[in-house]
């Protein structure tokens, strides 16, 4: 039995790249998808009457601010939606790029996603609060925010 070492190859060695290439594109990937989760998850949530008083929901901050849009407050502009949101006797301008669309109107409980510019926020996501079961469980905060009255106005 011969157990002398076989000789080296005189061919370099060759690395594998394609799976270090993909290894590498995964992890970016999922460093982007953390980071993307992280940046929307910190947004402040306020209601109007806490912007600018409250800490964090000052004019630096991302904001997802509470409110009713205002009656009377609703004007749509090309591809632009503009209106007034209170809450609690405050009131902020919202700018909102599109049409919010669905159950969307006036006197209705929305949280606007956004940032504020020269007072006004311009919002790029809106949610509607329009669900009965809402309004059951929360009648104390409609009232307080306002759209307790608008809706009385309405009807």
């Amino acid at each position: 039995m011969d157990l002398t070492p076989r000789p080296e190859s005189q061919a370099p060695k060759r690395r594998r790249w394609m799976p270090i290439i993909i290894l590498s594109l995964v992890g970016v990937g999922g460093v982007v998808i953390v980071t993307q989760f992280l940046s929307s998850a910190i947004d402040y949530y306020c209601n109007v009457d806490e912007v600018g008083v409250r800490s964090g929901c000052d004019t630096t901050n991302r904001l997802r601010v509470q409110g009713t849009v205002e009656q009377g407050s609703l004007a749509k502009l090309n591809n632009t939606t503009n209106f007034t949101l209170v809450f609690n006797g405050k009131s902020l301008d919202v700018k909102y790029s599109g049409d919010p669309g669905g159950v969307f109107q006036e006197c209705v409980s929305v949280v606007a996603h956004g940032r504020l510019v020269n007072g006004k926020l311009e919002s790029n996501r809106i949610e509607v609060k329009h669900s009965n079961e809402y309004e059951a469980k929360n009648k104390d905060r409609l009232e307080e925010s306002g759209s307790a009255a608008c809706s009385q106005v309405q009807g």
